[in-house]
């Protein structure tokens, strides 16, 4: 039984489903884990023609689980202190992890869809901006607020792809937010549609592709992937930022973050580090 990601098969369309409302679907080792199996096992199924990621819930995705995350390295600079530091090459293999398995949404040969309600900000992005076409509903609020303190974007080059050089440095130079009708302007999603019609909208686009063999399906991804990637040059990007985002999260602001959070729990860090932007969790609503 699935802890973070549902996977059902029907009519030639793998669904996959952040399953943890109540936690925003944040980012866990096991929804990795669980995301990276129903991705990889169903690259040789013929009978599997289309995936489609959606969640449960308020939020797509809040992005990484700052309980586990902070105080793991927390711990790490505990354990420095006592004579061991930072370890580049460690850190890559540990968030190296997280990336490869958002960027199989990208590499797959079957075609990708993300249907986003609701927050996907952060390491939500790092999944979403991966799947080949994106749908948001109406409520849908994208952003990277982690680039203020504590972290860079893990693929830079799926901001770039979808959105231009431009819009790319202005919100991840800035980490604000923006809605789903900025993202559509933007070129970020295919369309924009009512919550309440959202699941029916990305389930009936995974059929019409689901109309078309399978063969032809894979071919095409394939012939795109390789154009994306020639143009945009994934691992690479993916590399390097995965190396920055280890350097962020230790640097002296970065470990001042996570200080902050063991003193007074990461959700007030947060609010903290938002609140001279007055967004996300800090806006004053109407």
């Amino acid at each position: 039984m699935a802890d973070a990601v549902r996977v059902m098969d029907a009519d030639g369309v793998r669904r996959m489903t952040l399953c943890r409302p109540q936690a925003y679907n944040t980012i866990t080792p096991t929804l990795r884990d669980e995301l990276a199996d129903a991705i990889n096992s169903a690259q040789d199924r013929r009978d599997i023609k289309v995936l489609l990621l959606d969640a449960e819930g308020p939020a797509f995705c809040a992005g990484y689980g700052l309980d586990w995350s902070t105080d793991a390295q927390a711990d790490e600079e505990q354990r420095g202190q006592a004579g061991r530091i930072w370890d580049t090459a460690a850190d890559m293999h540990m968030i190296g992890d997280f990336a490869r398995t958002w960027a199989l949404l990208h590499d797959s040969v079957k075609p990708t869809i993300a249907a986003i309600q609701g927050w996907c900000i952060a390491g939500g992005t790092n999944i979403a901006f991966n799947a080949h076409l994106i749908i948001a509903a109406e409520s849908a609020r994208f952003g990277y607020p982690p680039s203020r303190v504590w972290g860079v974007p893990e693929a830079p080059w799926n901001w770039v792809a979808r959105m231009g050089l431009q819009h790319a440095r202005r919100y991840m130079l800035t980490g604000d937010e923006f809605d789903a009708h900025e993202a559509r302007a933007m070129g970020l999603v295919l369309e924009v549609v009512g919550d309440a019609e959202l699941e029916d909208s990305a389930w009936a686009l995974a059929q019409r592709l689901a109309l078309v063999p399978t063969n032809q399906l894979e071919m095409i991804t394939r012939a795109l992937n390789a154009v994306a990637d020639h143009m945009y040059d994934p691992p690479a990007s993916r590399r390097l930022a995965t190396i920055f985002d280890g350097v962020a999260r230790h640097s002296q602001e970065g470990r001042d973050f996570v200080t902050r959070s063991s003193e007074v729990g990461f959700r007030e860090a947060v609010r903290e580090r938002d609140r001279p932007f007055g967004d996300y969790g800090e806006r004053t609503r109407p």
